[in-house]
């Protein structure tokens, strides 16, 4: 845990009392200031005070004298509408900050020059995120990963000084953390979303803009024209940029050519690394999200040669294009984390011959968007509630059996992909929905599938069949 010590024996409200919000209250409880918190879930509220902790509703507190509102980033701060809470505080004049804020705040007043790396994006964050942390791992370094990845800010240990810090930040917490200022702050791409949140695709970029603004080494993919404009704009400010693309060479900065990262510096490139053989980072998105890993990792002075270790080592990010089990020329891949149509789109233009594990709760769209994709599809094999409506999209184009439950069709796929004498395979669980008509939710689902895999005659695991 990082016991917040910068509000010591102040006044603070908190709102929100879920994972990282009751985590929060517990970090500034540690750090010796005075909380009351409070959640619209009772069931959340008696946990909190369970554990110790003041509760009390904010509506009936007095705002005089109250230092700080901590919001969990789940709370809504402008749109659709503030929260009430929030309005509380901002008619109180009281400054609306989260958890990401108080860490750069303990990290300020500790450890100012601990390596910070934070990443941002619409896609590609928590692949990153967990790339970056295990080169730094691999090569020997302290290293704490959290944040929106799944491990709240505060229960890391705290800074100091030769310890690395690599934090995947949503907006969310991006708009709650306005003094963030990593070593190297990346920004992968931006396209709509959460604009139920922020209003605007503007509001939303240019909260996402903070987080690089501020970084002492913006680390900008430049492949849609918010993220170039943004670059631009950071660059003219004085700032270091480095860019980064998947799609078009640059004069200076990491782009990629098919599988190889190039390194350009006045307009002279050369090969950093080739991920041709690295199964966990294959298809364009995931150069993307090396590059701008080995840029990062670069920036806190990791050498090349551990990067390049590091990236051949990755076992990839569990549930994301994961492989799990290799029997002769079939690998088997779970991308259970691909909950809609969008989401399913990497893996599937990452493999060349598919046999496809789809469905479950559909999403608005189903897989229309994604019949770019099915020449490449040997065979579809379909679950869940979404059945039915996959196969009348997939009609005569792609071959498809419902198979209805995923151990059957597991059992088949696998089967299928066994004959198959055209070349390499991948049995793919890409669902390209959410799992809650048959799972709680999607790493149930990819865990299940791992176990199904496990079961199967003459596979070789390559992960531990309980995840």
């Amino acid at each position: 845990m990082i016991p917040v010590t910068t509000l010591r024996n102040k006044n603070v409200a908190l709102f929100g009392l879920g994972g990282s919000g009751l985590a929060t209250a517990q970090a500034l409880a540690a750090g010796g200031a005075k909380v009351v918190a409070w959640d619209d879930n009772p069931d959340s509220v008696a946990k909190a005070a369970s554990e110790g902790l003041v509760t009390a509703d904010l509506r009936q507190i007095d705002w005089n004298g109250i230092s700080a509102f901590i919001l969990s980033p789940g709370v809504p701060l402008t749109h659709p509408k503030p929260h009430w809470s929030v309005d509380l505080a901002r008619a109180a004049g009281v400054e609306i900050i989260g958890d990401v804020e108080l860490f750069v705040r303990e990290r300020r007043a500790y450890a100012p020059d601990c390596p910070f790396i934070a990443i941002t994006g619409t896609n590609g964050k928590s692949t990153t995120t967990a790339l970056i942390a295990h080169i730094l791992k691999s090569s020997g370094r302290d290293t704490q990963l959290g944040g929106n990845i799944g491990t709240a800010v505060l229960t890391l240990d705290p800074p100091k000084a030769g310890r690395f810090f690599v934090v995947e930040c949503s907006s969310y917490q991006i708009d709650l953390a306005p003094t963030i200022n990593p070593s190297a702050g990346i920004l992968l791409n931006l396209t709509p979303d959460h604009l139920d949140r922020h209003g605007t695709m503007q509001h939303y970029a240019d909260v996402k803009e903070r987080l690089v603004a501020g970084s002492d080494t913006a680390i900008i993919a430049v492949d849609d024209t918010f993220t170039t404009l943004i670059a631009d704009r950071i660059e003219r400010s004085g700032a270091r940029v480095v860019r980064v693309s998947r799609r078009q060479p640059l004069a200076d900065g990491l782009y990629a050519e098919g599988a190889r990262l190039l390194l350009a510096q006045g307009g002279t490139a050369r090969e950093i690394a080739d991920l041709s053989d690295i199964q966990t980072l294959r298809g364009g998105h995931n150069a993307q999200n090396a590059a701008a890993a080995i840029a990062a990792c670069v920036a806190v002075g990791v050498s090349e040669d551990e990067i390049r270790a590091g990236l051949a080592s990755f076992p990839g990010l569990k549930h994301r294009m994961q492989p799990v089990g290799r029997k002769a020329s079939a690998v088997f891949v779970n991308d259970s984390k691909a909950t809609n149509a969008d989401a399913a789109a990497p893996a599937l233009s990452s493999y060349d011959r598919i046999y496809w594990i789809a469905g479950g709760l559909p999403k608005e769209g189903g897989i229309t968007s994604l019949s770019g994709f099915f020449p490449r599809i040997a065979k579809a094999y379909l679950i869940g509630e979404a059945a039915a409506a996959f196969a009348a999209t997939l009609g005569e184009t792609v071959p498809y059996e419902i198979s209805g439950t995923l151990e059957r069709a597991v059992l088949h796929a696998a089967a299928d992909a066994e004959k198959d004498e055209a070349g390499p395979v991948a049995v793919l669980l890409s669902p390209a929905c959410a799992s809650f008509d048959q799972y709680k939710n999607f790493e149930v689902r990819g865990d299940a599938f791992v176990g199904h895999v496990a079961t199967l005659p003459g596979v070789t695991m390559l992960i531990e069949a309980n995840g």
